[in-house]
């Protein structure tokens, strides 16, 4: 911490010292506020400059105090609610000298309660004339400087709470992921889905290849993965006779930090019996581009500089189709088992000793097809070999009814028909933990559990996941995962100042 900084802190700290002195409570619990601050500007509207509000109704407001102009007898200030900013007027004559002379010891970032009067100032800006200032809360450390802001970006993720209080910005952000959150729900209720919630710790990790994280029950002595996907407990509901069921929640998976990834994330996951991935392909495209349009107004945004239009019908192909039209490769070579394996590994792509074709293609397609597809597009026709718990296609058993949504170059969803035969689904995961080998990173157990609720029957069905964050990113045009995410993982502070400090003696 900065001298300045440290000399700011004991000020305010004397401040709150003399206040106390005063008798003032710095921390009460005295004061409900009647109002919010977006409730006022309507009351007056009718105002004319420099006039007050012939009603005389006392209007009871909080907030923090977000500006602050003093003069010898008045002063000006503005304070934030969780709904707006209003500027109130604080003159000595109304207040009495005894709480005029603790309002002086007030700063920029306290909150406070007030009560008082409508009226409009010279230049016509509506405020509140106080009658009575109550502190409920000193602040003891100051806000960053007002045109600056919190310039730094690690802290803005690492202090969310100052962000939200000096970044506009952020705040609708967040806003609006609740909103985008809130719809997803309404279009799914509306069609008949079921809202169910499903177990954070799994007794075997499964739903999708990643590193989980473990944890260990002392009671139970045993071992369990904080999940790292809900699939294989929204499935078992649907061999239940829940035909349409959803869940928004999160998942964890031990793995890197990035842009595009954080270890616990929120997703929606939801299962419909006695549909294919065809017909969600048609829900999906339905959904998404409603939220959009609610939210803001339109179907054609603005995505980090780049126009992308979210408005039906997009864009639909297969694999093998987007490595030939958008890779550029031959359809000769996709069609040749061996040649597509050489072809990925002359482009550089590690691949195990075990990976077939359908491994080599999906690899050749993340690297040079992804990041190419901008506008909304299902990519479909998957190979079987990367697709363990999706069906089949009847007529190509080497690929599955399955697509990813791709959009401004990355994965927005994943969906299939779902996989429904007991015999197959412990083929596959058999053929799973044997293709493991010394690769520690991914978990795979057989789930024996799920596959005798197959036993017991599924119905056909298809089902799908939505990362609910890199949703929000595209909506409100995010760089990072961590801009949507309220409190982002990072490293420790003592872990950062420990390596500045050893950089500083080399």
């Amino acid at each position: 911490m900065s001298k300045e900084n440290t000399q700011v802190l004991k000020q305010r700290r004397e401040k709150a010292d003399s206040l106390a002195d005063l008798g003032v409570n710095l921390y009460s619990n005295a004061f409900t506020p009647a109002n919010r601050i977006k409730e006022l500007p309507p009351k007056g509207e009718h105002l004319e400059a420099e006039t007050q509000d012939e009603t005389n109704y006392t209007y009871s407001i909080a907030g923090r105090i977000m500006t602050m102009r003093k003069f010898g007898k008045a002063a000006f200030f503005n304070i934030m609610d969780s709904s707006g900013r209003i500027q109130v007027y604080v003159k000595k004559a109304d207040t009495g000298d005894d709480v005029f002379a603790t309002f002086k010891k007030w700063d920029i970032g306290d909150i406070v309660g007030i009560e008082g009067k409508l009226f409009k100032t010279k230049v016509g800006e509506l405020s509140v004339r106080a009658d009575k200032l109550i502190m409920i809360s000193k602040s003891l450390r100051p806000l960053p400087e007002k045109f600056h802001g919190l310039t730094d970006v690690e802290t803005r993720y690492r202090q969310r709470y100052v962000d939200l209080i000096v970044t506009p910005e952020s705040r609708e952000t967040f806003k609006k992921r609740v909103d985008i959150v809130r719809l997803m729900r309404e279009f799914l209720s509306n069609r008949g889905f079921m809202e169910v919630e499903t177990p954070m710790m799994h007794p075997v990790p499964g739903g999708a290849t990643a590193k989980p994280f473990r944890t260990h029950h002392n009671a139970l002595d045993m071992d369990l993965y904080l999940r790292i996907a809900p699939e294989l407990y929204l499935k078992r509901l649907l061999v239940g006779g829940f035909e349409r069921v959803f869940e928004i929640n999160r998942n964890f998976r031990n793995e890197g930090l990035s842009t595009r990834h954080n270890p616990e994330f929120t997703m929606l996951e939801f299962y419909q019996a006695y549909a294919t991935y065809t017909e969600l392909m048609d829900l999906t495209e339905q959904m998404i581009s409603w939220i959009c349009d609610e939210v803001n107004g339109t179907m054609a945004i603005e995505y980090q500089g780049t126009q992308v239009n979210l408005a039906p019908p997009w864009k639909r192909m297969t694999m093998d189709e987007a490595l030939i039209k958008v890779a550029g490769i031959d359809a000769a070579i996709l069609a040749d088992d061996e040649k597509v394996i050489a072809l990925a590994k002359e482009k550089g792509i590690q691949l195990e000793d075990q990976a077939g074709p359908g491994k080599a293609k999906t690899e050749l397609f993340e690297l040079l097809v992804e990041e190419k597809l901008i506008d909304p597009t299902f990519v479909t026709a998957y190979p079987t070999e990367v697709s363990p718990l999706a069906r089949r296609n009847e007529e190509n058993p080497e690929v599955t009814d399955r697509f990813e949504l791709f959009v401004t170059g990355r994965e927005l969803a994943n969906a299939f028909s779902e996989l429904n035969d007991p015999v197959d689904q412990r083929q596959r995961f058999e053929k799973q933990i044997a293709e493991k080998g010394n690769d520690e990173e991914i978990h795979h157990e057989m789930d024996e559990d799920f596959v005798r609720a197959l036993e017991y029957g599924m119905p056909s069905a298809a089902g799908e996941g939505i990362g609910i964050d890199r949703l929000v990113m595209l909506l409100t045009d995010a760089p990072s995962i961590r801009d949507v995410i309220l409190f982002p993982h990072l490293k420790p502070e003592v872990q950062k100042q420990s390596k500045k400090k050893k950089k500083g003696k080399d």
